[in-house]
């Protein structure tokens, strides 16, 4: 009797694809890119040392009696020049310095004082807004936080920023026309955006400097680095500049 053969085990072979297995667990954290100034932080500490010997206490241009009549002027600024608003304010301050004055002056009151500044309806409705705000919120009192003051009305972060630094001594920097262009031409800040601009001035601005670093920069631009041509022969911070299209005299 023939004894049968062990039976043969098929094994299948599996092709190898190539195809790497899935991975697991937790996915990899996408790294930040960190703008960073294009000057040095000796040249960061030359410049505003500059500024402060050549004006130690810097003030704002915009008019105003007190923390709430601050906060309408810079409402009222936006897209004005200083000396518009200074001029349609004076009048205005002189009869009305609380929110509830404002209230009980009224939306086409206000319109009469302020008609020569740009977008006056819309600043009106928004200033009568805020005072009631700061009336039935604060106890008329104007908030002294940033999450506070844009809770506002027609106030955004700069806004806000300005009324901090101000009227309440705080070393915040609100990025207008003016300092977003100081701070990309000079390389001292380059950004996209504003509030990009504003982050890294405040993290390479000297904290010897940062409470009077809003005024220097925005009056070296209103005055020193212009927008359309520069005064660049006259400028106290040329020689740490980056700017490739000086200008000349002459």
């Amino acid at each position: 009797m023939k004894s049968k053969s062990p039976e043969k085990k098929t094994v299948r072979k599996v092709k190898k694809t190539g195809a790497k297995p899935a991975r697991t667990g937790k996915p990899r954290a996408v790294r930040k890119t960190v703008v960073r100034s294009k000057l040095t932080k000796k040249q960061i500490e030359a410049m505003f040392c500059r500024f402060q010997q050549a004006c130690p206490e810097p003030k704002g241009e915009l008019n105003y009696v007190n923390p709430y009549t601050l906060v309408v002027a810079v409402a009222l600024s936006a897209q004005a020049t200083d000396t518009g608003v200074n001029k349609a304010t004076k009048a205005l301050f002189e009869k009305v310095t609380t929110p509830q004055q404002m209230v009980d002056l009224g939306e086409e009151k206000l319109i009469e004082y302020i008609r020569t500044i740009g977008l006056y309806r819309t600043k009106a409705k928004n200033v009568i807004a805020l005072s009631k705000m700061i009336l039935d919120d604060y106890g008329g009192e104007v908030p002294r936080t940033r999450e506070e003051l844009v809770k506002l009305p027609g106030v955004g972060r700069k806004t806000a920023n300005v009324v901090l630094n101000i009227a309440f001594g705080q070393p915040t920097i609100a990025v207008d026309t003016h300092i977003f262009r100081v701070s990309n031409r000079t390389g001292l800040a380059p950004g996209k955006t504003p509030d990009a601009v504003e982050k890294i001035l405040e993290r390479v601005i000297p904290e010897a400097y940062l409470l009077h670093a809003h005024h220097w920069l925005i009056l070296h631009g209103r005055y020193t680095c212009k927008a359309r041509k520069p005064n660049c022969p006259e400028c106290i911070i040329a020689d740490l500049c980056k700017y490739k299209d000086k200008t000349t005299a002459g």
